[in-house]
């Protein structure tokens, strides 16, 4: 028994000392190994800090490789340990790159030039100020048991030899961190499609850093720009220049609005495209694995005559998980055309409705010239060179499209015109205010029976308004006019100037647009040749009579001006044609001939009313009684 229990005592005793041992040995193995680990993060992070600190070199051998596989259309200059710079091109665009940060900073549009008097108009469209350009994406990194921030914009890439595909160039720049690597890689296609050959693809891929990033969910992106003026008007761009965005799953896009000094704001959701938008043309970030979240937007306007037109800014962030390690985002750098924009798509083929950003003005207007004026425009300058021919007829269309209205507007005024004697004699019977309810039933009936309706003068000219509004809208954003010539204008998209002032007329200029003249002078003309014929039908027309035709084409005079020449030139069309439709229809249809078409109108109607005419004697009746019922009160 005894034996039993020492065994035991000592086999506890043992055991004791086992684990104890187990126990010691364990502590000193995990001491040892977190020595280990701590030596091995301090030797990554010493090597990260060294990939940060230095700039990653090109060695000359490996530049001059480099430079030797590159097709004719990409060009690497620069020298060794020195940023350098990568020049890629398609049919359409030119795009140039710094090593410091990775990032665009210059694009040329090959299609466009900058506005300047005709001879002189051979400078090729910049998009952006290349020592204004900024894009910076920041990360945290563990560094001796800190962290620290890496932000590309400060460090200098390495360029990987340029791969250059049958439809495509791949610019692959690398910033070495630890073993592993952050690559921004750029894609441009020449595929004979405008909507793809504008849109650079943009790939950041993060190589074997996940071990080296610190505890982040988000990784911090700003970019950046200065437009330039290239434009005539520093005033009719700047009115188009804004900063546009989309919120994803919209049909529909906002902006920051206009304004002559600053603006910025940060949104309340996330965006998948945000587009520095100058008058016309669009440099655009569109996020396509990663929304923006919540980014801040803003923008300066520059002095006028500086050769810039606004500061652009975004700061945002996009989510980051350990397994993502691939972010895809890309830019559009382009002209802001209808029917490239419109092809734009998201991964799943979904439209980015990129569009929107030309505005087309509100929900009607935009409808008639998303599918009406629009597509008609497109199809015409397939056959025809000459835009003043195009705006010509299609002008003539328009008013051929609306002659029923004009048409009906016409007669509602003639008809009034042919009755005014009765309407004279309803006048003289019953002068006094008493009898105002009195006169206007009768007045009524008399419309009644000469088959005339109130709204008959007014209604047509309303649904031209949206027509009207459209044209517009359409005119100044349509980037097919810009440097198009046409008679003395030699850019229809801006302003056309046969005299320039030695001073500035307030709310005028200092400029003496030709085409806005002309227009503001057949307004007055048209305007007083339909006071004339609606002022004897309508007596109460008299009092308007400054505002009509002399207040409205002088304003029109000073608000046309610095517009579109090619708009004042299609307003000018628009009211010639409206005073030969109506002289037309005036020697057409005669007095006479409205008189007989009154009086078949009344036999065929048998004195029946309209809805519109019974809803509205009832309530003269009700307000007839009402008046009466007061009167016996008092």
């Amino acid at each position: 028994m005894k034996e039993n229990k020492s065994t035991i005592i000592g086999f506890v005793l043992m055991t004791l000392v086992f684990v104890g041992y187990m126990f010691y040995a364990n502590h000193q193995a995990k001491k040892q190994q977190e020595a280990q680990m701590a030596a091995q993060i301090e030797q990554l992070a010493e090597q990260a800090s060294k990939a940060l600190e230095t700039p990653a070199a090109i060695a000359t051998s490996e530049a001059s490789q480099t430079t030797s596989q590159v097709p004719t259309k990409s060009t690497l200059v620069g020298e060794a340990d020195k940023i350098n710079e990568v020049v890629v091109e398609n049919d359409l665009i030119q795009v140039r790159f710094s090593t410091l940060g990775a990032q665009i900073i210059d694009v040329v549009l090959k299609d466009y030039t900058k506005y300047a008097p005709k001879e002189e108009r051979n400078e090729l469209v910049h998009l952006f100020d290349p020592t204004s350009a900024r894009f910076n994406m920041s990360y945290y990194i563990k560094h001796n048991l800190r962290t620290v921030e890496l932000s590309t914009i400060n460090y200098n890439f390495e360029v990987l030899p340029i791969e250059d595909l049958s439809n495509k160039r791949v610019v692959t720049m690398r910033l070495p961190v630890g073993e592993g690597s952050i690559d921004h890689i750029y894609t441009i296609y020449n595929e004979q499609r405008p909507e793809r050959d504008y849109l650079v693809d943009f790939e950041v891929r993060l190589n074997n850093i996940a071990p080296l990033m610190a505890n982040q969910r988000s990784i911090a992106l700003d970019w950046s720009n200065r437009s330039y003026q290239n434009e005539r008007s520093f005033k009719n761009e700047n009115t188009y220049t804004t900063l546009v965005y989309h919120f994803p799953g919209e049909n529909d896009v906002d902006d920051l609005g206009i304004s002559e000094s600053s603006k910025d704001e940060t949104l309340s959701s996330s965006t998948d495209w945000i587009s520095f938008k100058q008058q016309f043309f669009s440099s655009a970030l569109i996020c396509r694995s990663a929304n923006m979240r919540q980014p801040s937007v803003s923008f300066k306007t520059a002095t006028k005559g500086s050769g810039y037109i606004k500061d652009f800014a975004l700061a945002t962030t996009i989510d980051y998980t350990p397994q993502v390690t691939n972010y895809d985002f890309s830019f559009y750098l382009g002209p802001n055309k209808f029917s490239t924009l419109k092809k734009l798509t998201d991964a799943n083929g979904k439209s980015l409705e990129m569009e929107r950003i030309i505005p087309l003005g509100w929900v009607f207007s935009t409808f008639i010239s998303r599918w009406v004026v629009i597509p008609v425009f497109d199809f015409l300058q397939k056959y025809i060179a000459s835009f003043g021919l195009i705006i010509f007829i299609l002008t003539l269309l328009v008013k051929l499209v609306i002659f029923p209205l004009t048409y009906k507007s016409y007669l509602s005024t003639a008809k009034m015109r042919v009755i005014k004697p009765e309407i004279d004699a309803l006048n003289e019977k019953y002068p006094r205010q008493e009898d105002a309810m009195k006169k206007q039933q009768e007045m009524m009936a008399l419309y009644n029976k000469a088959g005339i309706s109130p709204m008959g003068g007014c209604l047509p000219m309303l649904i031209q308004m949206p027509i009207l509004i459209a044209m517009f809208r359409f005119f100044p954003a349509s980037i097919e006019l810009r440097g198009k010539s046409f008679l003395w204008s030699d850019d229809l998209s801006s302003y056309d100037s046969v005299l320039d002032l030695p001073f500035n007329i307030p709310f005028y200029g200092d400029h003496v647009s030709l085409f806005c003249l002309l227009m503001t002078i057949v307004m007055f003309i048209y305007s007083y040749i339909n006071f004339k014929q609606q002022g004897s039908a309508q007596p109460q027309m008299a009092g308007m009579k400054f505002m009509t035709v002399y207040m409205m084409p002088a304003m029109m005079l000073f608000w046309f001006n610095d517009y579109a020449s090619g708009l004042c030139y299609y307003y000018l069309l628009s009211n010639l044609f409206t005073i030969l439709q109506t002289t037309i229809i005036r020697y057409t249809l005669d007095d006479n001939k409205i008189r007989m078409m009154m009086d078949t109108k009344k036999k065929s109607t048998n004195g029946k009313k309209s809805r519109f005419q019974q809803r509205y004697e009832e309530l003269m009746k009700q307000a007839e009684e009402q008046q009466k019922q007061q009167n016996r009160k008092k």
